[in-house]
């Protein structure tokens, strides 16, 4: 399901990122790769702010429906 579907404060682990070349590029950079753990910290107006590593990254809707946990 993409991370956007996740419940907040539950841990996930990230199973694919999707999308063009230059989108899998930047949310790899952001630190999504298949294998992260990930948990939703907040929802604000459809885009998140999501915990992965030892960061916070906020994302819109339509990246997070690209990373599949």
């Amino acid at each position: 399901m993409p991370i956007y579907m996740a419940n907040l404060g539950e841990e996930y682990l990230v199973k694919k990122v999707g999308g063009l070349e230059e989108t899998k590029h930047h949310l790899k950079n952001l630190g999504f790769v298949p294998g992260a753990q990930v948990s939703i910290v907040a929802v604000m107006n459809g885009n998140l702010i999501v915990q992965v590593k030892d960061a916070r990254v906020a994302i819109s809707k339509e990246l997070a429906g690209k990373i599949i946990i």
